[in-house]
């Protein structure tokens, strides 16, 4: 081996080195933000400063900015990868079927479930996003109404097949159903009883679907 071969080859080492070493940009903001939703959820948003969130994740402060514009963009990034994230699976859930009732219960079970499963990215979604008028307005116009629109699809297409009655707005039955589910996971959230949220799914669909009513 010559000394050309040599130092390609040292080189070569140090990259794969400093590959295990360094995470991807991509897994380095992953990992901001879930040092975000760990640092808003327990000491909440307007409270916590981005210097509390790089400590958490292990970053220097400078680091965060490198990502992200500011505070903000951190609680802005958390909502829309989290929606975006089950807006994916909600649509991979519903495809190929064709039963309403059981599309509701799929999407029940997927918001319920993704909540439930993260008792701080619980918190940031049902208590902090909620304080500012200015970030609710943006978040309801955005990745929210994309979610809101897969449920109002369903309970379309429920109307439209005679398995929904048809003398409610969609639009109305959506908010109701979506309330429903937002309630769970918030009393779940607040509740010092541990219990599987998911759990929770199947009663809300099928007292959305059935009403009180004696049968």
């Amino acid at each position: 081996m010559n000394v050309h071969s040599s130092a390609v080859a040292v080189a070569v080492a140090a990259r794969r080195l400093a590959a295990v070493k360094q995470p991807a940009t991509g897994d380095k903001r992953d990992l901001i933000l879930r040092a975000a939703t760990r640092v808003f959820a327990q000491h909440g948003f307007f409270q916590s400063q981005v210097a509390d969130v790089a400590r958490v994740a292990g970053v220097a402060a400078g680091t965060v900015y490198l990502y992200f514009k500011g505070k903000d963009d951190l609680l802005v990034s958390i909502f829309e990868r989290s929606m975006a994230e089950v807006i994916s699976e909600g649509r991979a859930a519903l495809d190929g079927v064709a039963d309403p009732a059981e599309r509701l219960r799929r999407i029940a079970h997927l918001q319920l479930g993704r909540l439930g499963r993260d008792k701080h990215l619980a918190v940031v979604f049902q208590v902090e996003l909620r304080q500012s008028v200015k970030f609710m307005e943006r978040f309801s116009a955005t990745f929210l109404q994309d979610y809101l629109q897969l449920i109002r699809d369903t309970i379309t297409d429920g109307q439209s097949s005679g398995v929904f009655r048809k003398d409610i707005s969609p639009t109305t039955a959506t908010k109701i159903f979506f309330g429903a589910l937002d309630e769970m996971a918030t009393n779940w959230m607040l509740s010092r009883r541990k219990y599987d949220l998911s759990a929770e799914a199947d009663a809300v669909v099928d007292l959305f679907i059935n009403g009180l009513g004696r049968r």
